[in-house]
Parts: C-alpha cells; structure tokens; sequence
C-alpha cells in the first residue's frame, strides 16, 4: 500500500504540474457537457451514464487507434456509474467467463461468439481481463489534464484481494498530447497455492496534426501464477461433512490441492507506432453564430504507416516433489525446474488511402496495403546424441500480405467497412481473410432503429504453438496440421427507446483446433475416494465441419426508480465432445436507482444473479496456463448454480463507490459452486471499491 500511496502521490502533483501549463493554452474548462460532440448518427454522446452532465469537462474526449491502419474510434470517457461492482469481476460484468475463481485468473468466455481465436500471444490470451493490446490502449485530448484513480479491496489483508488502476493524460498544445495506464492486481487467493500477481502499464502519444498524425503506445505485462492444480477432492466444497471426519471444519486456504510451488511467470514488451501523412486542401468554414470563417484542412489521400514489434517470455517454474511428479504423466526435463518459451514478432504495414468522398474512384474510403511480419520462437529442444541434453532452438517464419479496405463512415443512415487480406509469401501462404461490418439506421415510431450486421470467411494457419511446443510436461510438433476454414454470418438488432437488442448468429468450422486431455487414469476410483489421473495435453484437429448457432436477447424494463435488466444467451454447438457449450447463460439484475441531496448523490443499489445451464465445463492445465477438453473417462457436468451478488453504488460528483457482498448464497444446496473442474469459486465475500475521476 506504501507504493500505491507514493504513486498516487506522483500522479497528483503531475496532474498540478501540467495543469499550470495547459490550462494557460487552452483556457478553464467549463462545466456542461460538450454539445457540439456527436456520434456518426447525429445522437449526442453520452459519456457520464447519470443525470449530472457537469461530471464531464468541455473539450474531454478519447479513442481507441486500430493496429493494422490507424483508424480511430472515439470510446467514452470513464464516468459510468451504473453496474461500477461489476467493472472488478474476474467473469465478466454479466458473467460470461469460466475462471479458477481468483482475482485475475486465467478465464475462457462460455459464450462461444465472444471468445478470441487463439494468438500467437499464446500464454497471455487467458489474462485479457488485465492484459490490453494496442487496439485496447485510450488516447484521450483533454484541456486540463486528466486523472482517473480506482482502488478495489475484497476480503481480510491475508486472504485478500485487491486492484489499483492509474490513468492521466495531459496534452502539450491541442495537438500534442501523452500520458500513462498502470493497473496491478494482486489476488493472495482464498484456496492454497493460487495467487495472481498482474503488473500491467502503458505509456501513450499522439500528434493530431493537419497533415501528420502519429499514434504511438508502449505496453509491459508482468504476470505471475501461482497454479494449484485444483482442490484434491472436490468434496471438500460440495460434501465437507464428509471430509472433516466428525473433528475438524476446514477453512478454505486449509483444504489440500493437487500442486505447490508451481508457477507460470510471463513477461512482455510491445511497442507500436502508427502514422499518416495526408495530402488535402484548405476550406473556409464559418461556425454557427460566428461571423468569422476559419481555415480547416480536408485530407484527401493518406499515406500509411503502421510497426508493431511484441516480445513474450512466459517462464514455467516447477519444483519436483513427489506430489507434483503424480500429477504429471511426463517429465521431459527431467530434474530441470525451469522451462523457457520466447516469442518475437516485428511487423510493419504501408498503405495508401483514398479518402472517403473526395476520389471519383472511390465515393467511399479506399485503402490498400502490405504487411512484412517476421517472427521467431524459442522453444527447449534435444541435444543430437545427448539424451540427457537440452538446448534452446530457435524457429523462424516470414510473412508477405497485401489486402485493401473499403469502409464508408459518414452520413446518419448507412455505414460499412469490408476488409480483406491474403499471405502471398512464407510460412501462412494462403491463408486468407475476408471480413465485413455495416449498420442501417432508421426512424420508426419515433424512434431510431439500428441493425448491425458483421460477416467473415477465415482460412488460418493453426498459431505457432499449435504447431510446435517443448516444455517439461508436454511435448509436440504437429507438421500436418491443416488450416481452419471459418464462417460467421451475425446480425443484431437495436432499439434504444424500447431498451431491446436482439441478436443471431451462426458459425461453421471446418478443422477446429483444440487442446485435447489425454490424461490416463492412475487409480480408479472407490466409493470414498474419486479417480486420480496422470495430467496430459495434446493438440488434436476436427476434420468434420461444427456449427454453432448463438441468439442473445438484451431487454430493460424500468417503473419509476425499479429497474430490471435482462440478458439471455442460447447458444448450441453441433459436436458438444470437442466443443462444448452451455445451452443457456442469464444475467438479471433487479435494483433501485434514486438521487439524493438535491440530485448531487446518485444511488443504485439491488441484486444480479448470474447462470448458466450444466454443460462439460472446459477443463485447465497448470503447465500450460490453458484451457482444454475435460478428459470423457472422467467428465462431468458443472453449471447450475446460480451465483448472487447484493450491492449498492454511489456516485458523488467526481466519485464513485460501490459496496457488493459476493456470493449470497454460498452454502445451499452441496456448495456446487465451480465454474472449472476442481477450482471453486471464492466464498461469500464484501467487496469494495472507490474511483475518482480528476479534471484539473
């Protein structure tokens, strides 16, 4: 806490420096929401989520810069106040994620239409609750300087857990701006053995110029696991009368788990710059109720630059006591407690881009590019003639792409973006991308009705890691992998008034690939004991095509200061062996929403319930930081429980702070409460959490 304190510290005192600085250039900010800012559909931007608009300084405002061609997207400011418990929940603000129950822990979405393909960045993608890429970073161009400060606290100092979260950004002039993101989450965990330890910060930069715009981020993660293989005996939470022997009530840090001293430690540094220099002219415009016209640079052709170079190092830390060798069915490194795996990636894309409506060959944007991608991963290999041996080898891929973008942003009605992309030359030849989004908008009863459409045909190249991996437990190089052929057509519905959006969608995958268990069962088991097993993985392809058909259906009902917020998900696999899904994932949240003190305080308080239908809950493998099918000589089926939390928030001008008791119903029923075979859930809970936003 002393170093949160000494950074918080250094954070206000830039904040107070800059802003003797900035303010001189800009002028005082003033109180009210900026009116003249829109979206692409003429609706003001809502940023604050609550009636008080002065939360919101004039001349505030961010986005988020595309990896491949810097596009920008304006996102919100960080003010909302509604459903703020939920912004520190390891499974998702509706409950979409399966994770091991700590704060921080490795998860997997079990709705199957917001999972990720897996990247190249292997042992990160289960940390994306913390872990941001480029794309993820916020620009923001403020008058005055710009602090956001959140600290979250849940449970007692030994077996707590707490988040601390830094953002500023302060800007030179109007169009130099810079600033820094720092978030830390450090979970001791409630079980033995599974603690998170997650630095994550990026420092940003940008030039908004006229005819030179330049986007630069730097981002380090430094995540560190403790993995415990999951309780011993599940009982210990479903039947603990049975387990204490008429003596003994076991605590939850007491109850024993499969593993100790086992670590997953990854590291990584990724840079990323994007710039354009733009050819255009110089227009006179004159602004509502001025007099005076001014000069206002319209950019005609672009050209593009874009490099991003990523390094990963994730560490695997074993030490071989006999407990952690009976877990394992391989031992490649023998007495080694340390296994080693590097990955580099330097990509640089160049692009030309005909500007939306100022080409006669193209009405709307247009824009072609080629992208140079040069990777290299470190993996443990053998020694010729050396058995005993182990040697790092390093694996080389090059990549040529070139593909073109059309996209049309302007206008109220209709907006699209269609992007396509083909590997010409190196190790992902043919692989191929075809992808599209657009959105319709028009008034009915009054009302503005959006339907979203987005469509994409893949043909990838399995990852890297996929392909090839050496580690001390599991081994293997797949040389005949085929590459997998994806189709998603989806569509959603949306009306604002009514609170409603439906959307549909469906998804075929020919050569799914996918981490299968091919654990072997070590002791079978007895009516006191369940069956133990010696942990495999290995990487396996479906050749048949699966389908997967998702609908969720988003409705809000409201009377007087009631709420009720509903979303359902069904969603239905065609091979529930390889991929398996809930039928069913609700989300409900019933609560009061009032103002006090003159409508200064803002009070929600209620509770939501999250559920989801039994289903074969992905299983985890320690020595890989993944998820993975559970092994079918011993699977079951998790689900079921519905998982409650009670809370209340308030919002104080500038403040927000939430108090959720977690977990309301632990202890009905047989305390069912996994998400993961063997990993529970922590018990009841208080949470906490405090964010203050800072404008000068």
């Amino acid at each position: 806490m002393r170093k949160i304190f000494i950074l918080t510290l250094l954070i206000v005192l830039c904040n107070h420096t800059f802003g003797q600085n900035t303010i001189s250039q800009f002028g005082t900010s003033a109180s009210g929401a900026d009116s003249n800012r829109y979206d692409r559909n003429g609706n003001p931007i809502d940023t604050t989520a609550v009636n008080d608009a002065s939360t919101i300084p004039i001349g505030l405002y961010s986005w988020k810069v595309d990896e491949r061609l810097g596009n920008i997207t304006e996102t919100p400011i960080d003010t909302i106040t509604h459903a703020f418990q939920n912004t520190n929940d390891t499974g998702g603000p509706t409950g979409h994620y399966t994770y091991l129950g700590n704060l921080g822990a490795p998860r997997i979405s079990h709705v199957f239409f917001e999972r990720k393909s897996a990247s190249q960045e292997f042992f990160t993608d289960p940390y994306d609750f913390t872990v941001k890429g480029a794309s993820d970073v916020v620009y923001t161009n403020t008058k005055s300087p710009f602090t956001n400060l959140t600290y979250y606290k849940q449970g007692d100092g030994r077996y707590g857990e707490e988040r601390f979260k830094a953002y500023f950004a302060v800007n030179v002039n109007k169009r130099l701006g810079f600033g820094f993101d720092i978030d830390y989450t450090y979970g001791r965990g409630k079980y033995a053995n599974q603690s998170t330890a997650l630095f994550n910060g990026n420092l940003f930069a940008y030039y908004q110029g006229d005819k030179y715009n330049m986007y630069f981020n730097f981002i380090n993660d430094n995540l560190k696991v403790a993995e415990n293989g999951g309780l011993s005996d599940d009982r210990y939470v479903t039947h603990p009368l049975d387990m204490n022997e008429g003596k003994k009530s076991y605590n939850t840090y007491d109850m024993p788990t499969n593993l100790s001293d086992i670590w997953n430690h990854n590291t990584g540094y990724h840079a990323f710059l994007t710039q354009r220099y733009n050819l255009g002219f110089y227009e006179d415009v004159q602004e509502e109720n001025d007099t005076i016209s001014k000069k206002v640079f319209v950019p005609v052709t672009s050209f593009i630059h874009t490099i991003k170079i990523d390094h990963n190092r994730r560490k695997y830390i074993s030490y071989d006591d006999a407990q952690n060798q009976d877990y394992f069915l391989n031992n490649y490194l023998g007495t080694d407690s340390t296994d080693v795996t590097q990955y580099l990636s330097i990509k640089n894309t160049v692009g030309i881009s005909l500007r939306e409506g100022f080409n006669k060959w193209a009405k709307a944007g247009l824009t072609a590019f080629a992208t140079f991608e040069h990777r290299r991963f470190t993996l443990t290999d053998t020694v010729p003639g050396q058995p005993e041996a182990r040697m790092p080898i390093d694996y080389k891929e090059n990549v040529l792409s070139v593909g073109g973008q059309l996209i049309k942003e302007q206008g109220r009605m209709l907006h699209y973006n269609v992007l396509g992309e083909i590997a010409l030359v190196g190790e992902d030849i043919g692989q191929f991308t075809i992808e599209g989004k657009g959105d319709l908008n028009f008034r009915l009863f009054n009302d503005t009705v959006r339907l979203d459409a987005n469509a994409y045909i893949k043909n990838e190249q399995p990852i890297f890691y996929f392909r090839h991996f050496h580690s001390k437990h599991y081994w293997w190089d797949n040389n005949d992998l085929s590459k997998i052929m994806r189709t998603r057509v989806q569509g959603k519905l949306t009306i604002d008034r009514w609170k409603t959006q439906l959307s549909a969608g469906v998804e075929n995958i020919k050569n799914y690939t996918y981490l299968d268990n091919a654990s072997v069962i070590a002791t079978e088991a007895t009516e006191t004991t369940p069956a133990t097993y010696k942990n495999n993985v290995v990487v396996r392809q479906q050749s048949d095509n699966i389908q997967v058909f998702s609908a969720t259906l988003k409705q809000d009902f409201k009377l007087g200061i009631l709420h009720l917020d509903n979303e359902v998900t069904y969603q239905k696999s065609s091979d529930n062996n390889v991929l398996p899904l809930p039928e069913l994932v609700l989300y409900h949240n019933l609560y009061l929403e009032f103002a006090l003190a003159k409508k200064v305080l803002n009070i929600e308080m209620g509770a939501d319930v999250r559920y989801f239908t039994q289903y074969y809950a992905p299983d985890y493998a320690p020595a890989i930081g993944q998820f993975y099918v559970q092994n079918p000589e011993t699977r079951y089926k998790l689900g079921g429980y519905p998982l409650v939390n009670g809370y209340i928030n308030l919002h104080l001008k500038r403040t927000r702070i939430f108090v959720q008791m977690y977990n309301l119903i632990q202890g009905t029923g047989e305390k069912s409460y996994f998400l993961a075979p063997h990993y529970p859930l922590n018990p009841r809970i208080l949470k906490l959490g405090i964010s203050w936003n800072f404008f000068d």
